[in-house]
């Protein structure tokens, strides 16, 4: 029974997580703590309210009390770490935040793990400290190549830049101080409760409303695409057969050009309406998606494509991405459509402020 802590765990990528833990892991006990920042919202994890094994804490990772307090009191021995701003345009727009949260945050997760579990080395046997980074630590790849485990890091953002310096923090915490660490660096997830600020969920929430599909540049920007519980299955196995101090890459071998995911949700979201008298009468528009596309000005410091090499992890460990990206954004799609009330109640907030002046400036090309 490990008694795991979840940092970020009502977000995207972190609430998927927990919901798969509970499936998976019954046994464990879960806390998770968010900040309930913008894209943290407790309606992530409804249902599990009543879960016994699963505590929700409201709190910032940058409180060095709070989880000192919840080190102690929960005899914390296992830590995967989501908490971050994650966000490229908002780094953009205050990078502050990112270096306050993705740096001076993670440093104060390893310093509540070392001084607890390094200081009886035979209590602390077989805790792991699962730091969650991205591919964009990398830089930019040309037309050809991979992202490994071995690429130097070149990060081109804010958002990049913190998340690479807490990478550096966390191997050097397993090289300084022999805490037991693991670092996973994953390509673009895409999925249910995806704060609709990202691009597939713009998309999707965009196309259905009728508004403008904003996209960069000429939208040939690549990405390798992995569908979130694909990422949790991942992280799952990481947790479990991942060897210490080790770097992991999650990819889903999936690379498409931004305009080509854009053209996919307009085709499918017309398709799923015009099999539907019903929803097609809540989304009317009258003409195909499509011509909602709207080319904007190109944001600064925009990566041209990203690709990872994800065959460590496969070949090590046995992990595989199983969906498919055509049935992963049916599925997505599907989720939204089902869930409108949750994404509604998201967009009526802060994300319309931030919406209008992220797009709001930006000439059509």
């Amino acid at each position: 029974m490990r008694k795991m802590l979840v940092t970020g765990g009502a977000g995207f990528i972190g609430s998927n997580f927990v919901r798969h833990m509970r499936g998976a892991h019954p046994s464990d006990r879960v806390i998770v703590l968010d900040s309930l920042t913008y894209a943290g919202n407790l309606e992530n994890l409804k249902g599990l309210e009543k879960d016994s094994g699963c505590l929700f804490i409201k709190g910032d990772i940058c409180d060095q009390v709070l989880l000192d307090g919840i080190f102690d009191k929960e005899a914390v021995d296992t830590v995967v770490n989501f908490a971050a701003e994650s966000h490229v345009d908002r780094s953009i727009l205050g990078p502050r935040a990112f270096v306050e949260t993705n740096v001076l945050g993670t440093l104060t997760l390893l310093e509540c793990a070392r001084k607890r579990w390094l200081s009886n080395a035979a209590k602390a046997k077989g805790n792991v400290f699962l730091h969650v980074s991205t591919d964009e630590v990398y830089g930019s790849l040309g037309p050809a190549g991979y992202f490994t485990e071995e690429t130097p890091y070149q990060p081109n953002s804010p958002y990049a830049a913190s998340k690479a310096s807490s990478d550096h923090l966390v191997r050097a915490y397993f090289h300084t101080y022999g805490l037991p660490v693991v670092t996973t660096n994953c390509s673009n997830n895409y999925g249910p409760y995806q704060f609709p600020e990202k691009l597939i969920p713009l998309m999707i929430i965009n196309a259905l409303t009728g508004k403008p599909l904003p996209v960069y540049g000429d939208g040939l920007n690549v990405r390798d695409w992995l569908y979130v519980e694909d990422h949790c299955r991942a992280i799952d196995v990481v947790l479990e057969k991942g060897r210490l101090g080790e770097t992991y890459n999650i990819g889903g071998r999936c690379e498409k050009r931004n305009i080509e995911i854009v053209n996919l949700v307009c085709a499918t979201v017309d398709e799923l309406l015009n099999a539907d008298k019903t929803l097609a009468a809540l989304y009317p528009l009258g003409k195909s998606r499509k011509e909602l596309i709207t080319f904007v000005k190109d944001r600064p410091g925009h990566d041209r494509r990203y690709a990872i090499d994800c065959g460590k992890i496969e070949t090590e460990l046995g992990w595989r991405a199983l969906t498919a990206f055509d049935d992963g954004i049916r599925k997505t799609i599907k989720w939204y459509l089902s869930n409108e009330g949750w994404w509604k109640r998201v967009i009526s907030g802060e994300y319309t402020k931030y919406y209008e002046v992220q797009y709001g400036n930006r000439a059509n090309r």
